[in-house]
Formats: structure tokens, sequence, C-alpha cells
């Protein structure tokens, strides 16, 4: 067999496990981090936003999230093998090598890299606290019950990115904008915690999830309502009109969806509630965009 086809054959067997590893089969957790990145560029613009800067950051997040999916597995191959959600995961049934799975981290990392180095220098000095939001994360369960706050703040960091690439600073609303990004991050993530928590209390794990015990409910009406609220002044701050708040009005009919179905604090329920999550962004998303193009 020659070279070529040996690796061809190589790719072929082991392709479909560095997919798993890096969630290609599961859009959701780009979906979550690009909408906030479009509803950034979106405001950063006042309008639609240069195509060079739109592609390179939709590719960023398509990167940085697979190589967060990437250290998140890697960080909790001790776990994952234990917790019936994540049990068939490639490092944690050894499909998959430690060496294997950090070698495509840094492949994915530098590619990402290189596109931040297209926009300015401000953005790329922002990039490097990024990378290492999303490279200390997965650590952080070990050591606190607050790791869906940690993962708000690196959900987010593409929002101030977003105005430096497009406007070469940061404005108040950018940070606004972060801060309720980061409102809602550690809510759905919360959700997604109180899926694993039977698990996670039996493996010593820490979230939210179990911070929060049987307050959950409370602790998440608190976060997403001042998710909502952060959106209310952010709308007034930047002058959006009825577009925008229309699609809010229906995010929190989404929301209200969350609550309905997670009350049961079920596994399958949390799990839908966290998914719901993606027609939240989608849908104020799609407030921002028709408001702001409609007055360009």
């Amino acid at each position: 067999m020659t070279k070529s086809r040996q690796l061809h054959a190589w790719a072929r067997e082991r392709a479909p496990h560095y997919w798993a590893l890096i969630r290609g089969d599961k859009p959701v957790g780009v979906l979550l981090l690009l909408w906030p990145t479009w509803w950034a560029l979106f405001l950063a613009a006042d309008g639609l936003p240069p195509i060079k800067i739109m592609i390179i950051f939709t590719l960023g997040v398509w990167l940085t999230r697979s190589a967060g999916c990437i250290v998140n597995d890697y960080a909790d191959r001790w776990l994952d093998g234990q917790v019936k959600r994540t049990q068939e995961r490639p490092l944690a049934t050894g499909k998959v090598s430690s060496r294997e799975a950090m070698v495509l981290f840094c492949v994915l990392m530098l590619i990402a890299f290189g596109l931040v180095c297209l926009t300015n220098t401000l953005t790329i000095y922002m990039s490097v606290i990024a990378i290492f939001l999303a490279a200390s994360y997965p650590f952080l369960k070990r050591y606190t019950y607050l790791p869906q706050v940690y993962l708000g703040v690196a959900f987010g960091w593409g929002i101030p990115m977003a105005f430096t690439a497009i406007q070469g600073k940061i404005p108040n609303e950018a940070w606004l904008l972060f801060c309720a990004n980061l409102l809602w991050t550690t809510g759905y993530d919360t959700w997604y915690a109180m899926v694993d928590r039977d698990d996670d209390i039996r493996m010593g794990s820490k979230s939210t999830a179990i911070l929060f015990g049987d307050a959950d409910l409370i602790a998440l009406g608190i976060l997403y309502g001042g998710f909502i609220w952060a959106m209310v002044l952010l709308g007034r701050g930047t002058r959006l009109d009825i577009n925008f708040y229309i699609s809010l009005a229906v995010a929190c009919g989404f929301i209200a969806y969350q609550f309905y179905r997670g009350k049961t604090r079920q596994r399958e329920d949390c799990f839908v509630a966290f998914l719901n999550n993606q027609w939240v962004g989608l849908s104020i998303f799609a407030g921002i965009a028709l408001d702001l193009i409609g007055k360009a």
C-alpha cells in the first residue's frame, strides 16, 4: 500500500472520532456562541458588518468552540466515563488518545489565531485572553461551584472583540451586552449542569446546579430576568426600535417554555430547556438585524 493510500485509510478511520470529539454533529453549542457574536457585530457596525469581519468571526466561533470541546473532554476524561450523558465521548472510550486531542486542539487554536491576525492590533491582543479563557475553563469544575459563570466570560469574550475589530474600541454598550450574555450563558449552562447533577455530586465535580440546590429555579429566574432587563437597557441605549422589542418578547416566550419543561428537574426536560436557548439567540439576532438594516 502506498503512503497516500495509507494516509487516506488513516484519515477515514480517525475522522469520525475527531468529528465526534469536536461535537461536529451537535451544532447547538456553536449557535449559542455564534448568536451573541453576531449581535455584537451588527451593533458595532450599526447595520451589516464588513463581510471580511463577518467571515473571520464566524469561522473563529466554530474553531474556538471545537477547540473548547476538546480541552473540555481532556480535562474531564477522569469524569466522563462515569457520567451517563458523556460516557461514549472519544476520550472517555479511548478511541482518541490524549496526545491526539491536544495536537488537534493546538491546530484549531492556531488557525483561529491566524484569522484574528487579519484584523487589528487591539483585537489580536484581546484574542490572547480568549485563548486563555477557552483553555482554562474546563478545569474549574474541580475547584469552584461557578464554572458556568466563567463559561459566560469565555463565551462572551467575542463581544468586545467584535467591537474592537470594527470600531477599534470597546464602548459602554459592548460591556452591557457582555454582561447580558454572561447572565444568559450562566442560565442556560445551569440547565445543562442540572442534567448531570446527580452524577457530578457522586463524582465530586462542581457546578452552579449543585450550588443552587433546591433554589435552582429561583436562581435561574433571577439570571434570565437580569438578562432580559440588560437587553432592554441595551435597546434603549442603542435606540433600537420595535423589531428588537418584538424579538425580545419572542425570546421571553422561549424562556417561559424552558421553565415549563425544566420545572420537573428531570434530565430530559432540563436538556430540552438547554437546547431551547438556540431559539432565544436567534430571535434576538433577528430583531437586531432587522432593526439596524431597516434603518440603513
